[in-house]
């Protein structure tokens, strides 16, 4: 079964006006997939390369030679990170025709871990990150599938509870021997894991990385090296607090997330969803979840926030609308979603006019000085701020 991606179509629109389209994302999240049906899209002008393949390899031993046959062709190149000496070569086809749709590029890790696509490539390229599926993909009455089972197609789509457990189990494993390897990080695959486990825990709290040192025994300068290889290959999240110019003592760390569901649960051997439920990780699991949700409905690049005080004023997440207007979110795993008086003060330093209790309830009714609830399928009602 192939879902439907959102993305579809504005990859296309971008292809037909960029001469380099960059398609990334986590691995086994869908890019192949979606490239293949990119490929009939565009019917026969599209040249296929997978690097992972040796013959594909092979043909790029004089790349300039070989791309130099397809100016009027789309030219389609998976895995991308495994040859970055492609970009220059790419560039240089590139600015002898510069038209739209002459190169599709797919990568596993991001532009800046990919230095030379970034440097190379500017002004040429526009990137798309495709995520795990979301609720529009995946449909609103399977919320609770997604959320124990997460995101990767894969596992979403799997038989059972167990086949998708067994699958991210496999994925993790991969992803430490075979995958960071491969986008040359060295670390230990055993203590890169221990660390993950260690995140999972710490799921939706602040991140403070001596405290994490100090229980791996390891340096502070390590353990952030650690978070911004899993967040460069979107595994995790760091949601940077908002500082504004009011005089309250502001937090300044940022709350660390894993980005798929999945593989939180996996990483907390959390099976079933009555397990899940009943796990004291739930509502933070939940948080992180509708935060990957809402940033999905939202147009791309928006800035995200949270935003807390140390006297205990908070809101879970905050955007601003077309007007540059705060946009207030909180999160909520009840059917009947109070708002505490730390949310309100927040709402105040802020001077929130619109605000959102985000909740796996059916109906949007007000909760007074306009702050709405919010059915997490209906999030994509938050594009209307823009």
């Amino acid at each position: 079964m192939i879902l439907e991606r959102n993305l579809r179509k504005l990859i296309k629109d971008s292809i037909k006006k960029y001469p380099v389209v960059g398609l990334i994302g986590c691995r086994q999240v869908g890019k192949t997939t979606l490239a293949g049906v990119l490929k009939k899209d565009f019917g026969k002008r599209v040249v296929y390369l997978d690097l992972e393949l040796p013959s594909d390899l092979a043909k790029l031993q004089d790349a300039e030679l070989y791309l130099t046959q397809f100016t009027d062709s789309l030219v389609i190149i998976d895995e991308i990170q495994r040859m970055p000496s492609l970009f220059p070569v790419i560039r240089a086809l590139v600015d002898k025709k510069r038209v739209g749709g002459r190169f599709l590029i797919l990568g596993s890790a991001s532009p800046h871990l990919i230095k030379q696509a970034s440097e190379t490539l500017a002004g040429r390229i526009i990137y798309h990150e495709l995520t795990p599926l979301t609720i529009a993909e995946t449909g609103d009455s399977g919320i609770n599938k997604l959320w124990l089972r997460g995101g990767f197609p894969d596992s979403y789509l799997s038989e059972n509870d167990e086949e998708s457990f067994t699958w991210r189990e496999a994925f993790i494993q991969t992803y430490l021997e075979r995958d960071l390897p491969q986008l040359g990080i060295r670390v230990p695959s055993t203590q890169l894991r221990r660390f993950w486990t260690m995140l999972a825990h710490l799921h939706g709290q602040l991140w403070n990385a001596s405290q994490i040192a100090k229980g791996l025994s390891l340096s502070a300068p390590t353990i952030k090296h650690y978070a911004d290889i899993l967040e460069e290959t979107f595994i995790v999240r760091q949601l940077p607090p908002f500082h504004s110019n009011i005089k309250k003592r502001l937090v300044k760390s940022h709350k660390i997330y894993i980005r798929d569901s999945g593989l939180l649960h996996s990483l907390l051997n959390i099976r079933k969803l009555n397990d899940l439920q009943g796990h004291p990780v739930s509502g933070n699991s939940w948080e992180g979840f509708v935060i990957e949700q809402v940033i999905g409905a939202l147009p791309a690049n928006t800035s995200v926030y949270f935003y807390k005080t140390s006297a205990g004023a908070e809101i879970d997440m905050l955007f601003f609308d077309s007007k540059n207007q705060p946009v207030a979110l909180e999160i909520k795993y009840s059917l009947s979603p109070k708002i505490e008086k730390g949310f309100w003060i927040a709402y105040d330093d802020l001077a929130c006019k619109k605000g959102f209790v985000v909740y796996p309830g059916e109906e949007s009714y007000p909760l007074g000085r306009g702050v709405f609830t919010l059915p997490l399928k209906q999030v994509g009602r938050l594009v209307e701020e823009f």
